[in-house]
């Protein structure tokens, strides 16, 4: 039979191993909360970054339907700019037509009176010697 010194030390060896027990089940229980705050701050970090990624498309979004609507308008204002342009152009073609024959007929006669202008010159030129003397008769110098 065992004697109480063995029981006694046996419970001492159970209680010695509880305690250990205790403490490593207290220390899993601390990792396994830090864990757990750790994964609940990741999650609330991934649906922040979720819930922003779903404005910026949102916005995104919007942004494009009014783009698409302007660009529609603006669209619409160049094709109407566009036909008043060409009844414009068809309206002051004659005009413009009539401006560019004057301009033409006016460089002809600017040319014709360049040219008239250099013969009486070269006309002069060549009989200012006898115009020389013939104003010196007329005014008495000899």
């Amino acid at each position: 039979m065992t004697s109480n010194d063995d029981i006694l030390r046996a419970l001492g060896r159970v209680e010695g191993r509880l305690t250990g027990i205790e403490e490593s089940v207290a220390l899993l229980r601390e990792d396994v909360s830090d864990e757990k705050d750790n994964a609940h701050e990741s999650r609330s970090v991934i649906h922040r970054r979720l819930d922003e990624q779903a404005k910026q498309i949102a916005h995104l979004d919007t942004t494009v339907a009014i783009s698409g609507g302007v660009d529609a308008t603006l669209r619409e204002e160049i094709k109407a700019l566009k036909e008043t342009v060409d009844k414009n152009h068809a309206s002051t073609q004659p005009a413009l037509e009539d401006w560019k024959r004057m301009k033409a007929i006016g460089y002809g006669i600017s040319g014709l009176i360049a040219f008239a202008g250099l013969t009486i010159g070269g006309i002069v030129a060549y009989m200012s010697d006898g115009a020389v003397t013939w104003v010196r008769h007329w005014l008495k110098i000899n």
